[in-house]
């Protein structure tokens, strides 16, 4: 079983900032496309940025574009995800997730964390 495990999150006032970690202890993802998600209370999960396999050309979502950065580093085969500006509307629960395949990016998102907990308040 895959385990990767999420901290970081925690309460913030608006215009503060936080920075999300995501590690597996036990496997290496280095090949692999990782990626930050969120879900709110009575919303769908969305993706909140990624990278590719390669670990460069790194996506966000509109809503945070400008705000988040995703990095990753290899030799502690863990994924970073700093947040700064922060705003009510992001309150979520943070999930890191990696592809089910190395060497690309269309596999789907196949592993997943319990996830962080994220509340900006106003």
């Amino acid at each position: 079983q895959v385990l990767l495990v999420e901290s970081g999150g925690g309460l913030v006032q608006a215009g503060g900032s936080l920075r999300l970690s995501c590690v597996a202890p036990e496997h290496s993802f280095t090949n692999y496309g990782m990626g930050w998600f969120r879900q709110a209370p009575g919303k769908e999960r969305e993706s909140v940025a990624a990278v590719t396999w390669r670990g460069d050309s790194p996506s966000y979502a509109e809503s945070v574009k400008g705000r988040f950065t995703i990095s990753r580093d290899a030799s502690k085969n863990a994924l970073y995800l700093q947040m700064d500006s922060l705003k009510p509307d992001d309150t979520a629960v943070y999930l890191c997730a990696v592809r089910s395949h190395p060497y690309t990016d269309l596999a789907d998102w196949r592993y997943w964390g319990q996830g962080t907990q994220v509340t900006v308040s106003s």
